[in-house]
């Protein structure tokens, strides 16, 4: 199972210099991708800029969005912006990519929240149209950059209902359960590589997972403070089951790797550079 690390970018108040240098030591360490999560209505830096900036100073680690909330934006320029980090990286970007549940950003962005499902799945069709060098619709030119991925970046669809994770199907090259426990995580991929060999895809779906961690003097408490500022009044109970020792993180990856994940993406919660060194000598 590969480790991966998530970026800061969605703690309140974490300075833009630290983002680079979290980019530059990861890149620098063990870790298969770097990861940014994705809100409107918070005080996080945007997660498709995020990863065009940790492009700018990496050249191994991977780039994945841990998820993007697809349906707060539209299909052509997403298309695009995903295209041109692809093109920029190397080829090294993941889309992961979700229909999002909090109506507040919706009404921000402003987009729909009702329809969103059905939205997300025309959203599909157009970038896949885009990526692979067709014009968006019939009545305009193609869009470019072509993407350094034949077909576009890699997507993975995230989603917690039967009929999101049978989207991996048709539109997706795997799986991401996001926050789910292990157990729950294990069961939506059942049901998406179920869907993927009813449809006839050879060889099997990526399967990814994520989870927050935290570790050093004071975790515990750093990481509950956070998680409560993020969720409000879940975000004791999220905060209670978030390793905080390196034996606790040992625990939950042997976890998450008995349950089959290809990928192991962790969420920090502390924005400390040395959160990456912690992470890195936790899974020598």
């Amino acid at each position: 199972m590969d480790i991966s690390i998530g970026l800061p970018n969605m703690i309140p108040g974490v300075p833009a210099g630290l983002i680079l240098d979290w980019s530059r030591r990861a890149d620098s360490g063990p870790f298969a991708s770097l990861g940014s999560l994705d809100r409107v209505v918070f005080d996080n830096f945007e997660p498709l800029v995020t990863l065009a900036a940790a492009a700018a100073v990496t050249k191994r680690a991977r780039l994945m969005t841990t998820v993007l909330l697809a349906t707060t934006r539209n299909a052509g320029i997403l298309a695009k912006q995903a295209a041109s980090i692809d093109a920029l990286s190397g080829g090294r970007l993941t889309l992961g990519l979700g229909v999002g549940a909090r109506e507040d950003d919706f009404r921000a962005a402003p987009e729909p929240f009702a329809g969103r499902g059905k939205r997300f799945e025309e959203m599909l069709a157009v970038m896949t149209r885009v990526w692979a060098g067709e014009p968006p619709v019939a009545d305009t030119g193609r869009m470019g950059p072509p993407p350094t991925r034949a077909g576009g970046p890699e997507v993975l669809i995230g989603g917690y209902s039967e009929r999101a994770v049978r989207r991996v199907a048709r539109w997706g090259n795997g799986y991401i359960a996001g926050g789910a426990a292990p157990a729950m995580a294990r069961q939506l991929y059942e049901a998406a590589a179920r869907a993927w060999h009813e449809a006839g895809r050879p060889g099997t779906p990526r399967f990814v997972a994520a989870t927050y961690y935290g570790l050093g003097p004071n975790a515990a408490e750093d990481v509950s403070n956070y998680l409560r500022g993020y969720y409000g009044a879940r975000g004791e109970q999220i905060a209670a089951g978030v390793p905080t020792t390196p034996e606790a993180l040992k625990e939950r990856l042997k976890v998450f790797a008995d349950n089959g994940v290809d990928e192991l993406m962790c969420w920090p919660c502390i924005p400390d550079l040395g959160q990456v060194d912690r992470l890195a000598e936790a899974i020598a």
